[in-house]
C-alpha cells in the first residue's frame, strides 16, 4: 500500500499552523521552555493514546523525546531464546531519528502578525515552524505504523540558538531512545528562500560556530597624562585591524573563514583611561585546520600586539558548534526521495555551504544523516521589505508545514525499509 503523505498533511495544514502560532505567540529561549514543552505534549497525548507513542521528557532540559514503534510484518525481531515480549519488539529493529528544535531567540518582535510574540522574545528563526512540522510527522507516522518495519525516534530539542541542546539530549539517551542505536537522522530548517523548495547538499553544509573574547589589560590613568598609564584600547584597537586582515592573509581561500568582531568594550568615563578593554567576536570554519590555525593565531596575535603596547592579553577562544557534515550516500538517497515526493524542481543542490552554524552537527557526527533547508518565503512581502533569519522583521509562510510534515514522515518511512531490505539481502548472502 502506496501512503500518500502529501495529501495527508495537506489535510492536517490548519492544525499545524495552529499550532505554530501558538508557539509563535509564547516563544522561550535557552534550555528551559515549559510552556513549549507543555503544547508540545499536548499535541502528542493523543498518539500516546491512539499508537502507543512512549514518551520521555528530558532530566537537564525540558525535552521531548517521543518513540514510535512500527507494526509492518517486515519488521525485525529477536528471535533468540528466552527473549521477552519487549526484547522481541526492540532488539533488532531499526530505527531513524526526525528531529525539530523548539526555542527562540531574545529578540523583540518588530512585525505586524495577529500572533506576533509580545514577551520580549521571538521565533525569529523558524523553530516554531519545526517543531510543528515535527507533530505533523509524528501524526502521519502514527497514523500509517503499519508501513513502518522499524521504529521513529521524534527528538524535540530546547537550546538550539544557545547554549547547544543537542549534546545534552545525545548525553541522556535520545539516539537510543527506541533501543539499537538510530541508523539515521533528517532535519528541516526553514529559511527565507522560495516556499516550499527544498535546498541541501552532500558534505559540508554549514560552517562550525566560535566565540572569541580578547581582553588587553593595561594601567589605568587620567586621560591628560596617557604617558603615566598603559592604555589597552589602542592595543584592542589595533587588534581588530590585525585580526581583520589575518583572515584574508593566513587561510586559504578554498577554505574560507569569517570573523566579526561585533563586541567593543572600554572604560565607564570619557575622561578615565581604563586598566583593561575587551572584544567580543564570532568565527565560522568549515575545517578542523583552519579551527586549529585560528586558534594559535589569535593567541600570537593578542599577545604580541599587547606587549608591543606594554600590556598583556586574555584570549578566551570558545569552540561551540562543529561543522554540519551531511553524509554523502545519505544525502544523495534522501534528495533522491524528496524528488520523487514532491517532484525533480522542489529539490535542488545548494552549489556552496553556508555560514551560519547549527547544532543538528553533534547528531550529525554521531550518526549519518541529511540536513534540508525549506523554503518559506512570504509571496505577499515586497522584496525590499523581506528580512532574513534573526531579523526582529523575519516572517515566515507557515503554508510549508504540510509539505515539511509530509518529507520528514516519507524519509522515515523509506530509510527503515531501505534498512531491512539491506537487513535481508546481507542475510541472504551470509
Amino acid at each position: 500500500m502506496t501512503v500518500d503523505y502529501v495529501a495527508e498533511a495537506a489535510a492536517l495544514l490548519p492544525e499545524l499552523q495552529d499550532l505554530r502560532r501558538r508557539l509563535h505567540a509564547e516563544p522561550e529561549t535557552g534550555l528551559d521552555l515549559p510552556g513549549t514543552q507543555a503544547k508540545v505534549l499536548e499535541a502528542l497525548e493523543p498518539l500516546r493514546e491512539s499508537a502507543g507513542l512512549e514518551i520521555t521528557l528530558g532530566k537537564g532540559l525540558s525535552s521531548v523525546t517521543a518513540v514510535l514503534r512500527g507494526t509492518h510484518p517486515d519488521r525485525p525481531a529477536d528471535s533468540a531464546a528466552g527473549a521477552s515480549a519487549a526484547e522481541a519488539a526492540t532488539a533488532t529493529a531499526p530505527a531513524v531519528l526526525l528531529r525539530g528544535d523548539m526555542d527562540g531567540l531574545p529578540v523583540t518582535e518588530l512585525t505586524d502578525e495577529p500572533f506576533k510574540s509580545l514577551n520580549g522574545n521571538m521565533h525569529a528563526c523558524g523553530h516554531d515552524l519545526h517543531t510543528s512540522g515535527l507533530v505533523g510527522a509524528a501524526r502521519l507516522l502514527a497514523a500509517h505504523r503499519d508501513q513502518l518495519p522499524g521504529d521513529v525516534v521524534f527528538m524535540f530539542q530546547p537550546g538550539e540558538e544557545d547554549p547547544g541542546g543537542a549534546p545534552i539530549m545525545i548525553e541522556e539517551g535520545v539516539l537510543e531512545a527506541a533501543g539499537p542505536r538510530v541508523v539515521a537522522a533528517f532535519g528541516v530548517h526553514v529559511e527565507v528562500r522560495e516556499a516550499g523548495i527544498l535546498h541541501t547538499k552532500p558534505g559540508i553544509l554549514q560552517s562550525g560556530s566560535n566565540i572569541l573574547h580578547v581582553t588587553i589589560n593595561g594601567a589605568g590613568g587620567h586621560g591628560s597624562k596617557p604617558y603615566e598609564s598603559r592604555d589597552p584600547v589602542p592595543a584592542l584597537a589595533e587588534l581588530v585591524l590585525a585580526l581583520q586582515n589575518m583572515v584574508s592573509r593566513r587561510f586559504d581561500v578554498f577554505d574560507p573563514v569569517v570573523m566579526s568582531v561585533t563586541q567593543l568594550s572600554a572604560g565607564d568615563a570619557v575622561n578615565v583611561i581604563p586598566a583593561s578593554a575587551t572584544l567580543g567576536a564570532t568565527i565560522r570554519v568549515f575545517s578542523a585546520e583552519a579551527l586549529a590555525t585560528m586558534q594559535t593565531e589569535v593567541d600570537r596575535l593578542a599577545a604580541g600586539i599587547a606587549a608591543a603596547h606594554g600590556c598583556t592579553a586574555k584570549v578566551d577562544f570558545q569552540v561551540k558548534y562543529p561543522v554540519t557534515v551531511n553524509d554523502e550516500a545519505e544525502t544523495v538517497w534522501a534528495m533522491d526521495q524528496v524528488r520523487g515526493l514532491l517532484g525533480e524542481a522542489r529539490m535542488r543542490t545548494l552549489a556552496d555551504p553556508v555560514m551560519p552554524s547549527e547544532d543538528f552537527s553533534y547528531v550529525l557526527d554521531e550518526v549519518p544523516g541529511t540536513y534540508m533547508m525549506l523554503g518559506a518565503k512570504r509571496a505577499d512581502v515586497p522584496e525590499d521589505k523581506q528580512a532574513d533569519n534573526h531579523s526582529p522583521y523575519v516572517v515566515f509562510d507557515d503554508s510549508v508545514l504540510g509539505d515539511q510534515a509530509a518529507v520528514l514522515a516519507h524519509l522515515a518511512t523509506q530509510r527503515l525499509r531501505a534498512e531491512v531490505a539491506q537487513g535481508c539481502v546481507e542475510a541472504a548472502q551470509g
